[in-house]
């Protein structure tokens, strides 16, 4: 070995670890372990792969004390020690993987792997604080067994630092001990070892109020041992005259448990009753387990008055650990209350070693936290002639799979749920650093919005003020947080869009003289395929819909455009039948001179687009079933009618009849059946008054209709628009012109 790597008093401790251990370990090691093992350490401290820490530590002693305390605490397990000794040499890869696996076989190697993977976190030192980080090392461990080793190499590494001159560094390793490592030893039934780093966790951070509750416990130690033996004695001679077998001990109560009494209770420590406390562990078959006990409990409680508001039963349902043991508290001599615990020796190696002693593997799946998973692996086994760790092997520590725990370049740590991306992370740290994210650094390497996260990543989220989401995005996020917002930003930007596009629209309308019917627009709309009114004007937006060509298909409804007749013939050359079938003249009925003659009869309709009156200048349009639409010269869509259809076109001038009046009325109510029959009805009982047109539009459970007719008497005109508004369903009734 180099001779400069340990210092005297550090050698003579080596040698005196590694026999003590040499000798422990002895019954589960294979033929050649410890020689192996001898020569590989050697060879690692002499080529310097065994080194000190930052603070200068012993590695190889730390090491060596932690499968001492493995060995001792727990069971003596050949593979974590295997593991514990050769982590050092495999992490700065002086030894394979391959190497390992061929010569110590495949578990150690999976042991190496959960330890070294583990020991990459403490880079992240401000995430040991949360309680994600907790889980991101039950995460990173896989192996049950890796949590344990920690554990008790952070034991070992607790004890090693009490007189280290780095205050801060001893404070930290404290903190940190007390804060993640003692609650995981708890939930393990590591109770023993639980309370060591408590004690030395308010040892080294709060020396004065440790020393000074040390100190009064010595105090009155001879008391409290004098007082134990005489509330023991009485107590024992009638246990054995029932015929148990067992034997009787002093608890000393932990001075961090006492410490948190204290500032629970507001008192001190003579206050604090439960100092006094004694255990029966009874020597019992597994069928007379519990009866035994409720056996010792009867005879204790015939003795002593108890409290039974105090009582703790968790034998007929033992806690989610495994935790086996009955708790009484009773008055005994002096009336002080002494705290007696009664248990077996199975139930007593539990609550001293762990689940750890005595586990088996039952094949129970993770139900996604801890608690839950400790309560499937409550059934503790009896001991085995294997070892303990022979039988969590295979106890799949999936506890938090559905999760993934990531780092920021700071050090904080967030949970996100399996499959998230480095957006769903974005997003997660702020809605805003989502929406102008670009990628991100992870780990150090640059990586694209859709990478998928992995447990223990440390991510930097890369910005642009020109990016925003996008509709693929919700391709690959998976928190709701995430899709929410995307969602939001994009419907938002296309609300923005097609408010501008219709504005648009709308000037392009009035420049072209054309006012637009919202129902009519609403049919071009859904014939163009759009289900929503912002998805067309997103569209005119984004240059997918030409504003001309929206215009002229908008024109082309308005005349109900067709294709054009096979048969092409001018206007002038059209002639018209008389509805009638006779050649009667009706001049006296008709206002309008259609064409080059007085031609009587006709089917023809003022259009809604300007709605001519009796004495406007207007022309004809043959319209595809042969009716003719009337316009005005002056219509807004007389110059596309004209350019466009000039074959269609006829003259048409008005009767010269004055006393004649052309009305247009707009009819709004509500759709229900026989309202056009209604309408009609009225119109036609006027004798001055003839209807010319009559259309409706339905939308819902409403109508809109428009009705055109002649009069020669406007009060009939005026009765007959009272008479409508009257009708049953009609809202309103108004004349257009």
């Amino acid at each position: 070995m180099a001779e400069n790597y340990f210092k005297p008093e550090e050698r003579t401790e080596f040698f005196k670890l590694y026999k003590k251990l040499n000798k422990m370990a002895g019954q589960v090691a294979e033929p050649g372990d410890a020689l192996r093992l001898k020569q590989q350490i050697r060879d690692g401290i002499a080529r310097g792969y065994y080194t000190r820490d930052r603070f200068g530590l012993n590695q190889l002693l730390h090491n060596l004390e932690t499968a001492m305390i493995l060995t001792e605490s727990l069971s003596p397990d050949r593979n974590m020690t295997v593991a514990i000794l050769l982590q050092p040499l495999v992490a700065k890869e002086y030894i394979t993987e391959s190497e390992v696996e061929e010569e110590w076989g495949e578990d150690v190697l999976k042991l190496l792997r959960g330890l070294i993977k583990v020991s990459t976190l403490y880079s992240h030192r401000a995430a040991v604080e949360s309680e994600n980080f907790r889980r991101l090392l039950m995460t990173f461990a896989d192996d049950i067994r890796v949590i344990i080793i920690m554990i008790v190499d952070r034991l070992a590494l607790m004890r090693r630092i009490n007189h280290h001159p780095n205050e801060s560094f001893v404070q930290d390793v404290a903190y940190e001990s007390n804060y993640l490592y003692a609650p995981l030893a708890h939930r393990l039934g590591l109770y023993a070892i639980k309370s060591e780093l408590e004690d030395m966790s308010l040892k080294y951070t709060n020396r004065e109020v440790y020393t000074e509750i040390a100190h009064k416990l010595n105090e009155t130690k001879a008391v409290r041992d004098a007082y134990i033996a005489s509330f023991i004695a009485p107590l024992k001679e009638k246990l054995e005259a029932s015929g148990l077998n067992f034997e009787i001990k002093g608890r000393t109560k932990s001075i961090y448990s006492i410490w948190n009494k204290i500032q629970k209770q507001k008192t001190d420590v003579d206050k604090i009753y439960d100092l006094f406390a004694i255990r029966i562990i009874i020597d019992t078959p597994p069928e007379k387990e519990k009866s035994d006990c409720w056996l010792a409990y009867s005879i204790v409680t015939d003795m002593y008055v108890p409290n039974t508001s105090r009582l703790k039963d968790w034998i007929s349902i033992p806690k989610s650990n495994g935790y086996e043991s009955l708790h009484i508290t009773v008055k005994g001599p002096e009336s002080k209350w002494v705290e007696v615990q009664i248990r077996t020796h199975r139930m007593d190696l539990v609550a001293e070693k762990g689940l750890a002693a005595h586990w088996r593997y039952k094949g129970i799946k993770s139900e996604g936290n801890l608690d839950a998973w400790m309560n499937n692996v409550r059934d503790i086994l009896e001991a085995a002639e294997s070892g303990p760790f022979e039988l969590i092997r295979n106890f799949k520590m999936d506890i938090y799979s559905k999760e993934v725990f990531v780092f920021t370049p700071k050090g904080d740590l967030y949970k996100l749920p399996l499959g998230a991306s480095l957006l769903d992370f974005a997003f997660h740290i702020h809605s805003k650093l989502g929406c102008i994210c670009t990628g991100g650094l992870v780990n150090g390497v640059n990586k694209k919005i859709n990478y998928k996260l992995q447990s223990g990543d440390t991510v930097e989220i890369l910005t642009s003020p020109q990016q925003s989401p996008k509709l693929d995005w919700l391709g690959f996020v998976v928190t709701s947080k995430a899709r929410n917002k995307i969602r939001q930003t994009i419907n938002e930007r296309n609300k923005q869009s097609a408010d501008l596009a219709k504005e648009l629209l709308q000037r392009r309308f009035k420049n072209r003289k054309i006012e637009i019917d919202e129902g009519l627009m609403m049919r071009l709309i859904k014939k163009m395929g759009y289900k929503t009114v912002t998805d067309f004007y997103v569209a005119i937006s984004d240059g997918q819909l030409d504003v001309n060509g929206v215009i002229d298909r908008y024109l082309e409804m308005i005349q109900q455009a067709a294709a054009p007749a096979a048969e092409t013939r001018s206007a002038d050359e059209f002639t018209f039948h008389n509805p009638a079938g006779d050649d009667t003249d009706q001049t006296g009925s008709d206002v309008l001179i259609i064409g080059n003659n007085e031609v009587k009869g006709l089917n023809y309709k003022y259009s809604k687009c300007c709605n001519p009156g009796y004495g406007d200048k207007v022309f004809g349009f043959i319209s595809a079933d042969g009716s003719i639409n009337i316009h005005r010269e002056t219509c807004p869509n007389a110059a596309h009618i004209k350019s466009k259809y000039p074959y269609r076109l006829i003259p048409v001038k008005w009767s010269g009849k004055g006393d004649h009046t052309i009305a247009m009325i707009t009819i709004v109510g509500r759709d229900d059946i026989g309202i056009v029959t209604n309408i009609t009805s009225i119109i036609n009982k006027e004798k001055s008054i003839t209807l010319r047109n009559i259309s409706v539009d339905s939308c819902g459970s409403l109508f809109q209709g428009y009705v055109v007719v002649c009069s020669t008497d406007d009060a009939a005109l005026r009765r007959v628009i009272d008479k409508l508004k009257s009708i049953n369903g009609v809202s309103n009734v108004q004349r257009s012109s």
